[in-house]
């Protein structure tokens, strides 16, 4: 069964692994110096649909089915999939599910969903309550800047804190009993933690306190000797050089983190035109199940922390004025013969 340690940190003993992952993003997406680890690429940021929301449920639904697909199992060994997005009532997601055969459970730690559905499957596996799950998350830049910001025709002038919300979809086939792949073996829930920050332009800022405290109760409850990364999913410049300035406070991120990354300030590479990098739901799960995954398949890195950081607004809680809560889920992942670190 599931160990679960005093402070929101789980262990699985048995073990469960990573079998196959799918990634599926926009035509933006191909200026990412990670676009060639990414199994789809559409040149239509619509994906043939006629509108934002059906492309997004478009996109969810090709990252699950492609995971499936590389997993070489049917849709109907799934016991259950587990994914969310960051539009109203997760609807593109429950539209892509409604396509398919598998029972559904929505999931929703905004862009920290790719992580929290992990640990739900994960924790379903070690407590032999399913056999096979599918964890996800997606976002699509129109239909996310329409909800939370200004529609993309308005042209509205942003900051350089902002972020772009990629067009992107992430899956993974989580199962026992398979070899060679990476494996599951400690998790941590994230905090709901409220730094007073309100400029929904500015993500980075509010999560990074997320970001640390979840990656430090993580490092001292974790009995591995260092990682060769921690990367957080969404971070962007601004965040990531925040947590920067925290992490020199603590003395576990200087004696076990060997590097630590983000992929939102990687995702397009250091371009300008995306101001502080790379955000949404999608940014993570695809940047995790996709160049993240395949380094941990080559044995490039053997001892993996991911994290994943979520801002918890709505378009209401901000138009009321309210604080940014946020939060933020760590998995950490082993290469099959690796080590503790």
């Amino acid at each position: 069964m599931v160990e679960l340690v005093i402070g929101g940190h789980f262990i699985f003993p048995s073990q469960p692994k990573i079998v196959s992952t799918g990634t599926v993003c926009g035509p933006i997406e191909k200026a990412s110096p990670f676009s060639v680890y990414f199994d789809q690429l559409s040149s239509d940021e619509l994906f043939g649909e006629d509108t934002n929301e059906k492309a997004h449920a478009l996109l969810t639904k090709q990252a699950i089915e492609t995971a499936i697909r590389k997993a070489g199992i049917h849709q109907k060994e799934i016991d259950v999939v587990l994914a969310g997005d960051l539009i109203n009532q997760m609807t593109p997601t429950s539209f892509a599910m409604a396509t398919l055969e598998s029972p559904f459970m929505g999931v929703f730690s905004a862009c920290a969903t790719s992580i929290s559905s992990m640990i739900i499957g994960a924790a379903l596996l070690e407590g032999k309550l399913a056999s096979t799950v599918v964890t996800a998350a997606s976002s699509h830049h129109n239909a996310v800047e329409r909800q939370f910001r200004y529609p993309v025709d308005y042209g509205a002038q942003k900051p350089p804190t902002s972020q772009w919300t990629v067009t992107a979809g992430g899956a993974a086939v989580i199962s026992r009993g398979v070899s060679n792949k990476p494996i599951i073996v400690r998790a941590t829930v994230g905090k709901v933690i409220d730094s007073t920050c309100t400029d929904p332009l500015d993500m980075g800022s509010a999560m990074a306190p997320a970001a640390f405290d979840t990656i430090v109760r993580h490092l001292e409850s974790s009995d591995a000797d260092s990682y060769d990364l921690v990367i957080t999913g969404d971070l962007g410049k601004t965040g990531y050089q925040a947590l920067l300035e925290l992490s020199k406070q603590h003395l576990f991120f200087q004696s076990k983190v060997k590097e630590l990354r983000d992929g939102g300030v990687e995702y397009f590479g250091g371009n300008e035109k995306f101001l502080s990098g790379a955000s949404g739901a999608g940014c993570s799960a695809s940047v995790f199940f996709g160049p993240i995954y395949m380094d941990l398949l080559a044995g490039r890195v053997k001892r993996v922390l991911l994290v994943a950081t979520g801002a918890l607004l709505s378009p209401l809680s901000f138009q009321q004025g309210m604080t940014i809560p946020t939060t933020a889920h760590a998995v950490e992942v082993v290469m099959e013969g690796g080590t503790s670190g």
